[in-house]
């Protein structure tokens, strides 16, 4: 019986392979929009051969929802959740998911541009926003959930989560700072302050 053999380092090359590839992808897709790019183009700028491409990586369609779901993994959306948990006043739970939210949203903005550009044309693009809003979306029910039992929401969980997607959502960030110019300090000031008006009506 042939014993299989498990090389550390052979490993951790495979791992940081797939990795440029990866970032390779986000730069291009970011950069030309995901329908331009071919697995040639990604191979070539991560300095492999498109077969590494597939064989590390897998097909294009594989690429992309390996980049949006390292990314929902790398979010630290808990640790945002968990610094609202701590406060008992709505104005500065609102900042403090104002500022969360902002690092997350400044932090990931490529695969944030990624994500809207390739999903119109992507062959699976519902699926694709599902896994990318999914937990995006729950960290924000959370926060409406401890909202409520704290005595400060004037409305049912369901639409305060909608009314913090529409505060603090991808397209809330990328509407004020992509789209209109405005700083990320900007846009966090004032997309608190807006969140404080609606939420205290």
């Amino acid at each position: 019986m042939t014993r299989s053999y498990h090389s550390p380092r052979r490993a951790q090359d495979a791992a940081t392979t797939r990795r440029d590839i990866l970032r390779a992808a986000v730069e291009l897709f970011s950069a030309n929009g995901y329908a331009r790019v071919t697995v040639a183009d990604i191979a070539k700028r991560a300095g492999v051969a498109p077969q590494t491409v597939y064989s590390s990586a897998g097909s294009k369609s594989e690429i992309l929802h390996r980049i949006i779901g390292e990314a929902v993994a790398h979010s630290d959306s808990a640790t945002t959740t968990e610094a609202v948990r701590q406060t008992h006043d709505l104005a500065e739970a609102l900042r403090l998911l104002a500022k969360g939210t902002r690092q997350g949203n400044e932090g990931g903005q490529q695969v944030v541009e990624v994500l809207f550009a390739s999903i119109p044309v992507h062959e699976d693009g519902a699926a694709l926003w599902e896994q990318s809003t999914g937990a995006y979306r729950e960290a924000l029910r959370e926060v409406a959930h401890h909202l409520r039992d704290e005595g400060l929401l004037g409305m049912d969980v369901e639409r305060a989560t909608d009314v913090l997607w529409f505060c603090f959502g991808f397209g809330a960030w990328r509407t004020l700072v992509k789209e209109c110019g405005w700083s990320w300090d900007d846009a966090e000031r004032w997309l608190a302050a807006q969140a404080i008006t609606m939420f205290s009506r």
